[in-house]
């Protein structure tokens, strides 16, 4: 613009000047050489134009050169820290037994021994004369109850009922009779027979029958005049048999007597009837 402003006034100068020359031929001296103006503001940046094609790849470089000389070794690092105390190793040889060393100053007294133990008894003196007697001193306070008394053995059986061990017996499946001879008319019309089984060698408690555990059953099936018939769900063998027969009177008697006993215990029957075990 300020460009502009200075041009203006020289073309008018200029076409003064020309209008000046035409009325008078004569040229008229030069006149003197105007200022330069003032420099113009820049210009805005154009556009970035586009981005030419990538040139070739240069040739690759030479050879690799040889290896340089090594350097000097560096300092001497920091001490690490002190590892964990190795396992102790095994014992060396005992050493040779030392020379035995003067004998030391004797020392103070030690304190005295215990007293000796008592002489043998001398012999006995003469007897001397009896004395009179002397008056009946206080009775003296009472001892204390001396321990119970081992458990006597068992009394004979009850009048009528008696007990029958049958040991390492077999059942099976088809049926098995036990022979127990004491079983009488009398027993089968108005007694009772109980029976009891476990293990042979077993110590343990006696089972009554019917008996029943993890799918096996053992039952009487049928009683007769000298046997009794078991029913049983599989063979097996290895069992002792506790019979106990109890004729009426002694049926009566134990109910009367012990109205609460179990008779499924053998234990209870056992001490109710005097039987041995």
């Amino acid at each position: 613009m300020k460009r502009l402003k200075l041009i203006l006034p020289t073309l008018f100068l200029l076409t003064f000047t020309l209008g000046a020359c035409r009325k008078d031929k004569t040229p008229g001296p030069t006149g003197a050489t105007g200022a330069t103006g003032a420099t113009g503001a820049t210009g805005a940046t154009g556009a970035t134009g586009a981005t030419g094609p990538q040139g070739p790849a240069g040739p690759a470089g030479g050879p690799v050169g040889p290896q340089g000389p090594a350097g000097p070794a560096g300092p001497t690092g920091a001490t690490g820290a002190t590892g964990p105390a190795g396992p102790a190793g095994p014992a060396g040889a005992t050493g040779a037994t030392g020379a035995v060393g003067a004998t030391g100053a004797t020392g103070p007294a030690g304190p005295a021994g215990p007293t000796g133990a008592t002489g043998a008894t001398g012999a006995t003196g003469a007897k001397g004369a009896t004395g009179a007697t002397g008056a009946t001193g206080p009775a003296g306070p009472a001892g204390p109850t001396g321990a119970t008394g081992a458990t006597g053995p068992a009394g004979p059986a009850g009048p009528g009922a008696a007990s029958f061990l049958l040991t390492n017996q077999s059942i099976l499946l088809t049926g098995t009779r036990l022979n127990v001879p004491a079983i009488t008319q009398s027993v089968v019309d108005q007694g009772v027979v109980l029976i009891y089984l476990r293990p042979t060698g077993s110590t343990g408690a006696w089972y009554s029958l019917p008996y029943s555990d993890s799918g096996t059953t053992i039952t009487i099936n049928d009683m007769g005049v000298g046997y009794v018939d078991l029913k049983s769900s599989v063979s097996e063998t290895g069992l002792d048999f506790r019979v106990v027969v109890i004729d009426g009177t002694s049926l009566t008697t134990l109910s009367l007597q012990h109205p609460g006993i179990n008779v499924n215990d053998y234990g209870q029957i056992a001490s109710a009837l005097r039987l041995g075990n």
